[in-house]
């Protein structure tokens, strides 16, 4: 019975994205609870396998964002103490994590992506790597930390790139800007949800306007052409299905629908261990497909499993 499953949530961590786990990990936490689960959470030092082995959890609810709980390395120890986690395994969360090797699977599965190129930070700091606009991201990350747009304006790439304070890898993708909308979909299980068209407050879809109240409207769901938006829903499962995603993923995507606009459109990234608070995108399309949100943590609990 649920009532007695002991659910360990692991939260926090070391990342650039420790506090958006924090906020995810409580959100889930709570509503497990709510869902009858017996819960005990986890911010998890290097010593987590042997944190992990004292609560002897029944599962692990993994609410991590960010390098290491998000790349395949957790993972990696849950598989070897043989505990039940959520979301994707070892090599799909590695995958998605590094941007290069995801697009290229995304390539070779014909999901279209925009014109980019990996290279050192220390190049991309020195000259533009392509005509801009462009953007430049760490290869490995999320929440949009460390993404800087570069305008047709902009004489010289971004600072920060030279910065000492960067702490995002020494590998930069470089990536075509893709005007117009920013759209993202879901995937449960073997299932594409809705598409959520969001429209920052202001600039583009940063951590500010992801995580700040406010910073961004969600238009849920997305107004989109009937043939678009089954589109992007079949690509959203191609990119979850081409990395080997498990659970819950979300993929975001750029689209150019302005009127004289180039009609591209460009899949950025599948976040397998996507923000679970309930203001997050992917809470918001599980209501919209009719699951609160202790239904969905509940079914991540029961989708769980080793060999991921």
């Amino acid at each position: 019975m649920s009532a007695k499953k002991h659910v360990v949530v692991l939260h926090g961590g070391w990342s650039a994205e420790r506090e958006v786990s924090l906020a995810s990990g409580k959100a889930c936490a709570e509503a497990l609870e709510r869902a009858g689960f017996r819960v005990s959470r986890l911010d998890p030092s290097r010593r987590v396998a042997e944190e992990l082995t004292a609560l002897a959890p029944d599962v692990v609810f993994n609410a991590l964002h960010g390098s290491w709980g998000e790349d395949g390395c957790v993972q990696g120890i849950l598989e070897t103490l043989e505990l039940p986690y959520t979301h994707s395994g070892v090599l799909a969360s590695a995958l998605a994590m590094n941007k290069s090797r995801a697009r290229t699977l995304f390539e070779n599965a014909g999901i279209p992506v925009a014109e980019g190129v990996v290279v050192s930070r220390a190049e991309a700091a020195r000259r533009h790597v392509i005509q801009p606009p462009y953007v430049v991201k760490p290869n490995q990350g999320g929440s949009s930390v460390g993404v800087h747009i570069v305008t047709e304006d902009d004489e010289l790439p971004p600072a920060a790139l030279t910065s000492a304070d960067w702490a995002y890898g020494e590998d930069v993708l470089v990536e075509a800007f893709v005007a117009g909308r920013e759209l993202t979909c879901a995937v449960m299980g073997e299932t594409a949800l809705g598409i959520i068209d969001i429209v920052p407050a202001a600039g583009f879809y940063d951590y500010t306007a992801k995580y700040a109240p406010g910073g961004s409207k969600h238009i849920l769901p997305a107004e989109l052409k009937p043939n678009i938006y089954l589109r992007i829903q079949k690509l959203s499962l191609e990119a979850h299905r081409s990395l080997g995603c498990r659970g819950v993923s979300r993929t975001d995507f750029r689209y150019d629908d302005r009127p004289g606009g180039t009609g591209e459109l460009a899949c950025l990234e599948v976040n397998t261990q996507p923000g679970m608070t309930q203001t997050s995108l992917v809470p918001e399309l599980a209501a919209h497909a009719g699951y609160t949100f202790e239904e969905l943590v509940r079914w991540m609990i029961e989708d769980a499993s080793c060999g991921r």
